[in-house]
Order: C-alpha cells, then sequence, then structure tokens
C-alpha cells in the first residue's frame, strides 16, 4: 500500500459523521440577456483587451499590428502562419522562454468573470504562461453565462493527459506593498480575438 492509500485509509477509519452531497439542482445562477456583451465588459475589467474579428481581417495582420516588435511568436494554429516557434516541435517547455506573443484558442467564455476555458491542445502547456503577451481566439458564439453552464462543457483533449485552465486576463498581482504589477506570474497582457 502506497503512504497516499495509508493516508487515506486512516481518514476513513476516522470519520464519525456522514453527509449527502447538497442537491445543487435548486441553484440559480445568474444569467444575461446578452452574454456577449457581459463577456467583453467583464475581460476588460480584469484587463484584457478584446477585439471582435470581422471577416476582412487576418489572425497575423491583427498580431503584428498590435505587436509590431514581437519577434518570438509561439503558436501551432493553422491560422498563425507568423509564428517563430511551434509548442508541438519544442525539444522542451524551457525552449519558450523569450517568447513575445503565444497565441492559443479557447473553446468558450464565461460571461460571469470573462475567463476563458483553454484545454491542453499542445505538447508544451508553457506557451500560456510563459510568454509575455497572450492572445486567444474565441469564437464569439462560444459565451456561457457562469460557471455553472462552464463546468458543464469542459473537455479534455486525451492526447495531452487531460490538462486545462481558465484564463481570464492577464497576470496580476498586489501582494507586495500592495502596488498592482501585471505579469506577475504569467502574461503581461492578454488580447481576446473573438472570431466569426
Amino acid at each position: 500500500m502506497s503512504s497516499k492509500e495509508d493516508i487515506l485509509k486512516k481518514y476513513r477509519a476516522n470519520v464519525r459523521e456522514k453527509f449527502d452531497m447538497p442537491d445543487l439542482s435548486d441553484i440559480k445562477a445568474i444569467t444575461y440577456t446578452d452574454p456577449l456583451v457581459q463577456f467583453i465588459a467583464m475581460s476588460e475589467s480584469v484587463g484584457g483587451h478584446v477585439i471582435e474579428v470581422k471577416d476582412d481581417r487576418t489572425v497575423d495582420s491583427i498580431i503584428q499590428e498590435i505587436y509590431p516588435n514581437a519577434k518570438e511568436i509561439a503558436s501551432n494554429l493553422p491560422e498563425v502562419t507568423i509564428a517563430t516557434r511551434n509548442p508541438d516541435t519544442v525539444g522542451c517547455a524551457s525552449d519558450l522562454n523569450g517568447t513575445d506573443v503565444g497565441v492559443i484558442r479557447g473553446m468558450f467564455g464565461v460571461a460571469e468573470n470573462g475567463c476563458i476555458w483553454i484545454p491542453q491542445q499542445m505538447k508544451e502547456k508553457a506557451v500560456c504562461f510563459i510568454s509575455e503577451n497572450l492572445v486567444i481566439l474565441l469564437p464569439k458564439h462560444e459565451i456561457v453565462n457562469n460557471m455553472h453552464e462552464a463546468y458543464k462543457r469542459i473537455t479534455f483533449d486525451k492526447e495531452y493527459d487531460g490538462y486545462g485552465t481558465f484564463i481570464s486576463g492577464p497576470s496580476k498581482t498586489a501582494d507586495i506593498a500592495q502596488v498592482l504589477v501585471m505579469g506577475a506570474q504569467a502574461a503581461r497582457s492578454v488580447t481576446i480575438l473573438l472570431m466569426p
């Protein structure tokens, strides 16, 4: 028996009273008249930048316009032909160090808090966190109202061992001297491209 199993066995042996799981069917989660409008407002309130992509613009042209000085762009998406690094073909995660812009795909957004579900769809998920700037492609018709709806939609790509994360705006902290620092643990900026 492993130490983990031994510890869990001891916990279970000392449970004095058991409780049933609560009934969650009566929860009245928040909904919005226009989830897309709410999603954009929440994304921008947490420091994200949202652009609705029109049919006449390419992802490449938008990235070049927003980040004209970017030298290292990491992506495995077919829409991103200007990528200089591919997270599927690098030798290890540290090879993505120095990435100016990482471009990834979100599956759906949540209007309640402006977060986006990002399942791992690349060999090295470090691109989501090591990039100085992050661009997330998100279908604009894939917005849910709240986290209750979001959890029901979560799926994982079996090829990548079932990893995924919610991302909401750039990384930030105000722990030290109550000064807001952007990019403390991950991207300094997040741009969401709402795709048609």
